[in-house]
């Protein structure tokens, strides 16, 4: 266990192809990013340890100077299988030791367990292949029942979180139990962009609709990870860390009453989504 400070801002690579999620990770660094995120799942972690591996040799970071962080596969939740997978996430992303590895999905129904699961991961953080313990799409019961059989804190929880779910309770429980928030879809998939509250706003401070999505992510204390496959679309969302937007702005945001979720997997999302 290390003593991890995360940015104001990361870089996601859902839905980027391994040789996209390279050049977005490698420019991404360059412009300085200095937290990636991957998955399993995505199938781009080999793309993502290139670009790593292009950094380091050519000096520009060091290994400890950024933060990575992957998610076991919905699939490979059980011990044995968390284990193997775990390892192969090493090998693509070409590390010594992942900074976060998150369970994707709280999938019960796959072989997920608060404690078998959990305490895998607290195993390989023992063997200095994992630094810190990270679940994403969990509620906040989920939350409490895991904190109660990890003998590991649970480091963060990854979630999507944009001006259209704005996820207000699981912030504030989240803060009182130390957990962060990291925030994924922080543009809503696209669809918060063509809000008329959001342009206006980004008109009225010369900013664009984008930086104003992140900077209201980033006022509720939490991190978000937006993709990005252009150099201009990685320094536009990276300004985003600078920007403030008056509390009269983040109100109008807040009373938007849009409330929609872009991301629910069937099999894998919990059934409590659907409340």
């Amino acid at each position: 266990m290390t003593n991890l400070e995360l940015p104001k801002i990361g870089l996601g690579t859902w839905k980027l192809k391994p040789s996209a999620a390279k050049y977005s990770t490698v420019e991404a660094v360059k412009l300085g990013y200095r937290f990636i995120d991957t998955a399993q799942a995505y199938g781009n972690e080999h793309g993502v340890g290139e670009g790593l591996q292009e950094i380091f040799s050519s000096g520009i970071l060091k290994r400890e100077e950024i933060i990575v962080a992957t998610k076991l596969h919905p699939l490979k939740l059980r011990p044995r299988s968390a284990f193997k997978s775990a390892t192969k996430s090493l090998k693509k992303l070409k590390l010594d030791y992942i900074d976060i590895l998150y369970v994707h999905y709280p999938a019960f129904a796959l072989g997920y367990s608060h404690n078998k699961t959990l305490n895998a991961i607290s195993q390989l953080i023992d063997e200095g292949k994992v630094l810190h313990v990270g679940v994403s799409n969990f509620t906040t019961k989920m939350i409490d029942d895991a904190l109660k059989v990890s003998d590991k804190p649970i480091y963060a929880n990854q979630i999507e979180h944009h001006p259209y779910l704005k996820q207000r309770q699981l912030l504030e429980h989240h803060k009182k139990k130390g957990v962060h928030v990291i925030s994924y879809s922080p543009l809503a998939r696209g669809f918060a962009l063509k809000d008329n509250v959001i342009v206006d706003i980004a008109k009225k401070n010369e900013m664009s609709v984008a930086q104003v999505c992140l900077a209201w992510v980033i006022s509720k204390g939490a991190i978000p990870i937006p993709k990005a496959t252009s150099l201009d679309h990685l320094q536009d969302n990276f300004a985003a860390k600078d920007k403030q937007l008056s509390s009269e702005d983040l109100d109008k945001i807040d009373n938007i009453q849009i409330s929609k979720r872009m991301v629910h997997p069937i099999v894998v999302a919990p059934k409590e989504w659907k409340k």
